[in-house]
């Protein structure tokens, strides 16, 4: 005879129904032990701070690459002077990245303005340039004192702060230098011998500033 294999199984006893007992209680699944707590937004000073110190590098970048653009195609710069906006930039560029950087790191968005000064820059540089080498090089020593004047406020703020970065600090007062050391190039290639130097650098200084109070607020 053959022996025929059952299923043990319960039966309730208010409804009458019949349950299984491999039947398996479903569980929530555990929390991993390893999940992080999510990155808290940065201050608003601070946010503030980076926020207006990234715009002021995107826009340093757009000039010299408007500076470049207008001098290479009017031929209105020698190859010396060539080499020494493309360094610039190349160090603009660098100075912006680690903007980039900090913006993800602390949670900060851009300025909602960066397309104006997508544009605005470029257009800044590239009539600098159009207008000849000394030009353009007058152009920098204008941003490049508000620039570097901004970056020293900073670092002041960030020294009196007792819960201000040392690592952010010193990131700020070594671009401060490198601004300074843009100026007194541009300085050494004539940008004070340009025509109508004076009003030159008082518009363009006033333009800058005028894009740091912006970018701060927008």
């Amino acid at each position: 005879m053959t022996q025929r294999k059952t299923t043990s199984k319960t039966t309730s006893k208010t409804t009458g129904k019949t349950t299984s007992k491999a039947t398996k209680s479903k569980k929530k699944p555990r929390k991993k032990a390893t999940d992080k707590a999510p990155r808290q937004k940065a201050e608003p000073a601070l946010a503030r701070a980076l926020r207006v110190d990234h715009a002021g590098e995107y826009g340093a970048q757009r000039i010299y690459e408007g500076q470049l653009a207008a001098l290479e195609k009017s031929g209105a710069a020698d190859a010396e002077t060539l080499a020494t906006v493309r360094e610039m930039l190349e160090q603009e560029r660098e100075h912006l990245e680690a903007f980039n950087q900090l913006l993800h790191q602390e949670r900060v968005r851009p300025t909602a303005l960066q397309p104006a000064w997508h544009i605005g820059g470029w257009l800044l540089g590239a009539t600098t340039g159009l207008l000849g080498a000394k030009a353009a090089m007058a152009c920098t020593i204008a941003v490049e004192e508000v620039i570097e004047g901004h970056y020293a406020d900073q670092v002041e703020a960030l020294e009196k702060s007792a819960t201000g970065s040392p690592a952010l600090r010193q990131k700020l007062a070594r671009f401060a230098e490198e601004e300074a050391a843009h100026r007194e190039t541009a300085r050494a290639s004539g940008g004070e011998e340009a025509t109508g130097y004076p009003a030159l650098r008082f518009a363009i200084r006033g333009i800058t500033k005028a894009a740091i109070r912006l970018s701060e607020r927008v």
